[in-house]
């Protein structure tokens, strides 16, 4: 299929519980909210996406600083929870504007904003990402991460340390964690999103490949998936942050791994059969998943073109090592 035959898909397919004690405050004039999850973290919801809040004596961190028309409404908010200290640390978990919002703002005033080398690569291009049919501009020099990785990372913030690490290429191709240790709190970025099926961004980087938990006794594709390697990160405790919904657990992310999982192994069979896109959408790869993961129609629609995007790869796994 080509470049433009599998834009056209895409473009018709898009036309056809923790127990915690947590304590919420709405703001009214912004639809902001503040869940505290301890004394010294709080999510923060109704900026674009979910942002996690750390403050300190000294300053704030943030993670992901949802979109720029909200931005002003969040930082706030911020400001007031943290009786105005200063944000001294942004974490872009991608690069989309649902994160990287507040970028302009707080770089211009002096942030050290932290991601993975291809986030700021993607911002620093213009580029056309094809199932949304939009061109993106290169960001401002004062929005672009001033600090960035490749693997992992770790540094330490007030009392808390802080490791972080890249997700390879599940939802774009620079989405991170971040792990709060001592909290016991992990940021999952766009790779979970409550009551909605994850966007697999594959004209920057997303495939289907790069998600899923295999089960006992399978061997694993090169490398950790992002699924794989979030539950591992986790435990019963842990309080997971998605990028959008309340808080989760570390057995809400084994059920969004497995369903993951299912459905790639279902698309790796469609593709090796040679089904056309519109085939696929007829076999219904998600139906017994829907009522909890909602409309599948633009996931699918996501799903082949990435395939494409990974054929070589596509037929190692094919000998059996999925």
């Amino acid at each position: 299929m080509t470049g433009s035959n599998r834009r056209d898909f895409c473009r018709s397919m898009l036309a056809g519980s923790l127990g915690l004690s947590l304590a919420s405050r709405s703001y009214a004039q912004s639809s902001i909210s503040v869940t505290k999850l301890d004394a010294d973290f709080s999510l923060i919801t109704g900026a674009g996406n979910n942002v996690l809040l750390l403050k300190t004596p000294d300053g704030a961190l943030l993670v992901d600083g949802g979109t720029a028309e909200r931005s002003a409404d969040l930082l706030k908010v911020v400001a007031e929870q943290t009786e105005g200290k200063p944000v001294q640390v942004l974490f872009n978990t991608h690069w989309h504007l649902e994160s990287t919002g507040s970028n302009d703002t707080l770089g211009k005033a002096g942030a050290k904003i932290i991601a993975h080398e291809n986030t700021r690569l993607w911002m620093t291009t213009e580029f056309h990402v094809q199932w949304q049919n939009r061109t993106y501009k290169p960001r401002a020099k004062q929005a672009l991460p001033n600090e960035t990785f490749y693997t992992t990372g770790k540094m330490t913030f007030g009392k808390h340390e802080i490791q972080y690490g890249h997700l390879g290429q599940a939802h774009t191709d620079g989405d991170i964690y971040l792990l709060f240790p001592q909290a016991n709190i992990l940021v999952t970025g766009d790779i979970f999103t409550v009551g909605k099926y994850p966007i697999l961004d594959w004209s920057t980087g997303g495939w289907i490949g790069a998600r899923g938990l295999p089960p006992e006794g399978r061997a694993v594709f090169v490398g950790r998936r992002a699924d794989e390697l979030l539950v591992s990160l986790a435990n019963e405790r842990t309080k997971v942050i998605p990028a959008s919904g309340p808080v989760q657990t570390q057995a809400d992310l084994k059920e969004l791994a497995t369903m993951m999982d299912t459905v790639r192994i279902r698309f790796y069979d469609y593709i090796g059969k040679g089904m056309t896109p519109a085939e696929m959408f007829r076999a219904a790869p998600t139906k017994e998943f829907d009522a909890k993961w909602g409309d599948p129609t633009q996931f699918i629609a996501n799903v082949y073109p990435g395939l494409w995007n990974h054929v070589r790869e596509l037929g190692v796994e094919a000998h059996g090592i999925v």
